[in-house]
């Protein structure tokens, strides 16, 4: 199963907009197969490729049994309705804050084989679209906070027991035959 490790917070890829897929190809299937089993194992509603390490405009999300992804997508919010509800990320894990989202969206993108797919969320899937797109430009949630629970969102992040652990560091061998078959 490739579930895989999650990026946090800090991380210069969750600040950093993500890149339009252009191909549809074998990679992108595994990156969403990726997508879908590591959010399923961490029991999230979504998860998109930067907080993988992969700074692609894909996301995948699971809500009011709805599952699925998107590639290159464009969120359109329907009417002025707001909603005001905790929210969570697995970049920020253990925290959440209210946040305040649009009531009603309508996602639009590909699917992993570059065909059309239109998606339209109400609440909790809402929530979930527009915080996923915002991953995708680089936004994380803790910048929609009003100023004062951001501060203190940033105060308790700094605190946790994760914040500021440095990513493990992968040295390649210097030895050109190491792995390989000789």
């Amino acid at each position: 199963m490739p579930v895989r490790p999650v990026r946090l917070f800090g991380d210069p890829v969750l600040r950093t907009r993500a890149t339009e897929v252009i191909d549809f190809d074998k990679e992108l299937r595994n990156l969403v197969r990726d997508l879908l089993e590591t959010m399923a194992h961490k029991g999230a509603a979504g998860l998109a490729a930067p907080q993988l390490g992969i700074s692609l405009r894909v996301f995948a999300y699971h809500c009011d049994e709805v599952t699925g992804h998107l590639v290159n997508p464009i969120v359109e919010v329907v009417g002025e309705e707001m909603q005001d509800g905790p929210e969570g990320c697995l970049s920020i894990p253990g925290l959440s804050w209210d946040c305040r989202r649009h009531l009603r969206v309508v996602a639009r993108g590909l699917n992993q084989h570059g065909e059309p797919i239109e998606v339209h969320g109400t609440e909790r899937l809402a929530r979930a679209m527009e915080h996923e797109t915002d991953h995708l430009d680089g936004v994380l949630f803790i910048d929609r906070l009003d100023p004062k629970t951001r501060k203190q969102a940033m105060r308790e992040i700094r605190q946790a027991r994760w914040f500021g652990i440095p990513e493990p560091v992968v040295k390649l061998s210097p030895h050109p035959l190491f792995g390989k078959v000789r």
